[in-house]
């Protein structure tokens, strides 16, 4: 079993303490010792309780309360962190960190000779400012935090959401082909479609168009981000909710009149 020992954890500051407690413990033994052939075994004995407890006491109290603080101190910093890296209202990345994270994996992508394949989905919500207009923003936060559960509930644990524009998500889908791609744009689509909003008892259909490229090589952030804003351009041309995903290839499972390939 592999020992926590990053700065957040409890065990870091009980190995720390103890091992610097028994360091100053054994400094003060070794630095006596040179004293103890010259007293009598009454004042040895009352020498190695002190060098006992006085490092233990005080030195033991110090460190821990030192290592306790350096927890906090460390536990403040993850959480700042992630709070800078997250869009406050969908609690998924903000278009920052997003773009980050993808591009360091397409360096990797990069650097290995291993052909890594993937793909990048950009999901925006149709007619979303006459929500807004309609219903109030309220109900288009509403809005906006259903789609962004949806989209989660289709993903993989090392798959990548964020929020890169106001009603606009970006899903980035590494070691999948364009067949798999197209078929998780094609759940997110789905589910959005099928779920049940209806702010103060009003009905509100929702649903997204969703542009996808894939890509299997080396690319860069840039172009595979063009690519699949295309691909939204005409997922919204051709008549909204539906996907667009390039390159070319046919699903046999998607009805043509709602979602195309291209």
């Amino acid at each position: 079993m592999k020992l926590d020992l990053s700065p957040t954890s409890w065990v870091r500051v009980i190995a720390v303490t103890t091992a610097g407690t028994t360091f100053f413990i054994a400094v003060a033994f070794f630095v006596d010792s040179f004293n103890f052939p010259y007293l009598s075994p009454e004042a040895v004995r009352r020498a190695e309780v002190t060098d006992l407890l006085l490092p233990l006491v005080l030195g033991g109290t110090f460190l821990f309360f030192l290592m306790w603080k350096i927890r906090q101190l460390a536990i403040a910093q993850r959480d700042l962190s992630v709070i800078a890296a997250t869009d406050s209202l969908t609690a998924v990345l903000n278009r920052g960190a997003f773009s980050m994270l993808v591009e360091a994996y397409l360096e990797q992508t990069r650097k290995q000779e291993e052909t890594r394949s993937g793909a990048l989905l950009i999901i925006d919500a149709d007619h979303f400012k006459s929500i807004n207009d309609r219903l109030g923003h309220d109900c288009g936060d509403q809005a906006l935090k259903l789609i962004a559960q949806a989209i989660k509930g289709q993903l993989r644990g090392g798959d990548i959401v964020g929020r890169i524009g106001g009603e606009e998500f970006g899903v980035f889908l590494p070691g999948v082909n364009s067949s798999q791609s197209w078929l998780v744009a094609e759940g997110i689509r789905r589910r959005i479609r099928e779920m049940d909003f209806s702010p103060g008892g009003r009905s509100c259909p929702l649903s997204v168009s969703i542009g996808g490229t894939s890509f299997s090589g080396p690319t860069t952030y840039e172009a595979i981000f063009s690519a699949a804003d295309r691909r939204l351009y005409a997922a919204k041309s051709n008549g909204r909710d539906q996907v667009s995903f390039d390159p070319a290839e046919t699903s046999p499972v998607a009805p043509p009149s709602i979602a195309t390939m291209h």
